[in-house]
């Protein structure tokens, strides 16, 4: 190890590809099924997909002033502990790993489920294909923070460019292709909007993926400027997909289909389709992976470094967290919530800290912050109350978890 300080290596490029990668995958092949089957109308869904990507920018006003102004490795941890303390911050730090950690092994299986369907996994067991994925991806990142920076960006651009191959087959799709019934109408109410809109803003779920690397971006402006033109991006092939889709398609065949993209890109491809959006689903998958096994050892890095755990605290030369990205690699997970403590920080933290230099401040303070966070504490009651036992669960665990690790606080932690 060569220290604890992270290298400042990374740019706008990488910002926006954190983004990129991390938030288009296999959400939104599916979720626009679920969408039309709560709301049978064209415009109303193509409007509701475009307030998913409005509520995430007002999100992510409180997410950017903080991690401009902070500046420090980890996300929500840095700064939940920044606006509320060393508990506080553990807790959002702890759940927020926990929470994604999951996905690493989830993703590392459907890549490999995706990738026997093209017979390119071998013949291996998907177990040992889903392993190996993970093994690959940590070997690239232990090389170095630029290395892993690069093939991101490589991985999101192609992720972009195939996206959008597929919107303009779809969009530009004639004849007996397109879609043979009126695309409006069927009965529509409040509850079904408001539930189709939850899974809308669930698959724009990854628009902060740029903010964990805030201490090693080279100016903060970067930050700024990545987040928010990645979510741009986002919410363009969003939207851009679904009016795509909705020419092949009409809202009643959307409804039934459990993969709505490939049963449209199979009007329209025939055969192909299959092979096609199989490439697609993977390159999804692989950016998505790629993102979480670069930024999940960044929380466990600066958890690590506020309590001197050396184990994790450790910087190999290349800029690596290794010690924190091994964890990562082998770890389990659960199910956690830390965007209303987020919103919440911003506040605090900018009360607390008027003199704070700020590269960036959210416009209109605070209600970008009040209305993501009231919007947050909504879908987290909504979670709770549809799966009560789910919650119960993640939560007793939390508990746990810092009724042991809390004692470090007193032994460990500079403050």
């Amino acid at each position: 190890m060569s220290g604890t300080r992270l290298l400042r290596v990374l740019g706008a490029a990488f910002a926006v590809a954190a983004v990129v990668g991390g938030t288009i995958g296999q959400g939104i092949l599916r979720t626009p099924g679920l969408v039309a089957a709560a709301v049978p109308d064209a415009e109303l869904m193509l409007l509701l997909w475009l307030a998913g990507g409005v509520i995430a920018a007002i999100d992510a006003c409180s997410t950017v002033e903080l991690a401009t102004s902070i500046g420090e490795a980890g996300g929500p941890y840095a700064f939940v502990r920044r606006a509320f303390g060393p508990v506080a911050g553990l807790a959002a730090g702890l759940a927020d790993w926990l929470g994604n950690l999951g996905a690493v092994a989830f993703i590392a299986v459907v890549f490999a489920e995706y990738l026997g369907r093209l017979g390119a996994d071998g013949g291996l067991p998907i177990p040992v294909v889903a392993v190996l994925l993970i093994a690959a991806m940590l070997a690239v990142q232990w090389t170095g923070t630029r290395a892993a920076a690069a093939a991101q960006e490589v991985g999101s651009a192609i992720k972009a460019v195939l996206f959008l191959a597929l919107i303009a087959a779809l969009a530009f799709a004639r004849g007996d292709t397109v879609a043979a019934e009126p695309v409006t109408g069927g009965a529509i109410t409040l509850v079904a909007a408001i539930g189709a809109f939850r899974a809308i803003y669930g698959t724009y779920y990854g628009w902060n993926g740029a903010a964990y690397f805030a201490e090693e971006l080279r100016n903060p402006r970067q930050l700024v400027r990545g987040t928010f033109i990645g979510i741009a991006l986002v919410t363009a092939v969003f939207v851009g997909l679904n009016a795509a889709m909705l020419h092949v398609l009409t809202p009643a065949e959307m409804a039934k289909s459990t993969l709505v993209a490939a049963d449209a890109a199979g009007r329209v491809l025939g055969a192909r389709a299959d092979a096609a959006m199989t490439v697609v689903s993977l390159v999804s998958l692989a950016t998505i992976l790629g993102v979480l096994l670069m930024f999940l050892p960044r929380i466990l890095f600066a958890i690590g470094r506020r309590f001197d755990l050396r184990a994790l605290a450790g910087v190999a030369e290349g800029g690596t967290p290794r010690a924190a990205l091994v964890a990562t690699a082998i770890g389990g997970a659960l199910l956690a919530l830390v965007g209303v403590a987020v919103n919440a920080a911003a506040i605090v933290v900018r009360r607390r800290e008027p003199a704070l230099d700020r590269p960036w401040r959210m416009p209109l303070y605070p209600w970008p912050a009040l209305v993501s966070g009231a919007i947050n504490l909504a879908l987290a009651i909504a979670f709770i109350v549809e799966d009560p036992w789910t919650s119960a669960l993640a939560i007793g665990v939390m508990a746990l978890l810092l009724a042991l690790i809390v004692p470090l606080l007193r032994s460990g932690t500079r403050g």
